[in-house]
């Protein structure tokens, strides 16, 4: 008796063994965030502040704490489906919006949205995985899970700055502002800058500021509007870079806390500031700096500025297509746009050091050289770099911590060498991927 063999693919591997291997990597990452979201739940109830889960269920049926991300969250996940379901899922969207906008305003309660695009998104994600079949399914969930990570990195977000001040009773704004010396100050600088330029250039700054996601969205839709036509996926994209910074950098907040100019040198420092001297006047150079004592919520998010990895990564994703084409004119001029105005207000705001600019910056550029072009492996060229990145980045912080009196001693000297060490890393960086970038690769989805 014939017996039929299992088919094979390359390498060896069963077909079926290879479709199950994704569904098994699936099921373990939904397992994992789940975890996470509950361990930080109970974390956050013991503690008193609000948990992701929480937050999460007001975004469904209480007041939303933010009104543009579950709307950039369910506008990542309308790239996955055809135009139609785009159209049908929107109209939703915003007809429950319309409800839940009206009953607030009816109860006395402040105008919000967003409970609209958070139901639409979960709607999404059952009716693939209960109804549709093959590459429709997969396309779906895959620009659902995009979504919704999108949606859960705010909340964990959120959790972990309030952790920040929990963990780290002191701050060592003190040595920062001593390295930052070897930068001219530049926060001082803007802030009066700021302050000259008057309430509109600030009311536009401040949108910018805030809005990242949406703009980030944006650019990660351009990029991803290929996907139902074609249905190939780049190997490499924005998103990706956003979550990975997202998941890597609030990690040097526990290391290395910093609550920024504004707070520590300013009047919104609730009494535990130096002074009250942001933007007006620099504090005197003290040459015996050391750990400040501060309140118990404030958050330690300064160090590296993770506004500026994330605008730099943006106006990096704007500069080609994903098929190694020139970005339209309006994409990368909006991307230099975001870059440069994000950058404005990170320091004319007063919520960080020029410092932290510089190695927001370095972790931005090293994190996208581990991720971009994965079709040319971890040879010798990304290994250099990633390794050059992070050598970088860990001097420019023990630097900060070890090194900021000589910095201010020998501004100059101290300066030109932070600034030649970023012009290095962007200068490798560039020659790597833009200089003579092969053409990225697609991930082809089967039809099955």
């Amino acid at each position: 008796m014939l017996v039929e063999q299992p088919r094979t693919v390359a390498g060896g591997a069963t077909l079926g063994s290879r479709l199950r291997e994704p569904r098994i990597l699936a099921v373990v990452a939904v397992a994992a965030v789940l975890a996470l979201l509950i361990g930080l739940q109970v974390m956050a109830s013991i503690m008193g502040f609000d948990g992701p889960l929480a937050s999460l269920a007001r975004d469904f049926v209480g007041t939303p704490k933010s009104m543009s991300v579950p709307w950039a969250g369910l506008l990542l996940a309308l790239i996955g489906i055809s135009t139609r379901r785009r159209m049908i899922a929107l109209a939703a969207a915003i007809g429950i919006d319309a409800v839940w906008v009206a009953l607030r305003l009816i109860d006395g309660k402040p105008l919000s949205f967003g409970n609209g695009p958070t139901i639409v998104l979960a709607a999404l994600g059952l009716i693939a995985l209960v109804r549709w079949q093959g590459r429709e399914r997969i396309d779906a969930l895959k620009a659902v899970a995009l979504g919704a990570l999108l949606v859960l990195a705010t909340k964990v977000g959120d959790v972990w700055l309030h952790l920040t001040s929990a963990v780290r009773p002191t701050v060592l704004d003190e040595y920062v502002l001593l390295a930052d010396h070897a930068l001219g100050d530049p926060s001082w600088v803007v802030g009066r800058v700021l302050d000259v330029l008057g309430p509109e250039v600030y009311a536009v700054l401040h949108w910018v500021y805030i809005e990242l996601p949406v703009a980030a969205i944006a650019v990660a839709v351009w990029q991803l509007r290929k996907v139902v036509p074609t249905g190939q996926w780049p190997s490499h994209y924005l998103v990706r870079t956003f979550l990975v910074l997202g998941l890597v950098g609030p990690l040097f907040y526990v290391l290395f806390p910093v609550v920024g100019p504004m707070f520590a040198f300013g009047a919104d420092g609730h009494g535990f500031q130096v002074g009250n001297f942001w933007p007006a006047a620099l504090p005197p150079i003290d040459s015996n700096p050391s750990a400040l004592g501060f309140d118990e919520f404030t958050p330690r998010n300064c160090m590296p500025s993770m506004h500026t990895a994330w605008a730099l990564a943006l106006f990096i994703h704007t500069r080609r297509d994903i098929d190694g084409s020139r970005a339209p004119i309006w994409m990368r001029w909006g991307g230099a746009f975001w870059l440069a105005a994000t950058v404005t207000a990170t320091l004319g705001f007063g919520y960080h050091y020029g410092v932290d600019l510089i190695a927001g910056a370095v972790l931005c550029l090293t994190v996208d050289s581990a991720l971009r072009a994965p079709e040319r492996g971890w040879g010798a060229f990304r290994l250099r770099l990633v390794g050059f990145g992070t050598a970088v980045f860990a001097g420019l912080l023990l630097s900060y911590r070890y090194l900021a009196v000589p910095m201010a001693e020998y501004p100059v000297a101290a300066g030109a060498i932070v600034i030649g060490l970023l012009a290095a890393v962007a200068i490798a960086f560039h020659h790597t991927w833009f200089a003579a970038a092969p053409e990225p690769a697609i991930e082809r989805i089967p039809a099955t």
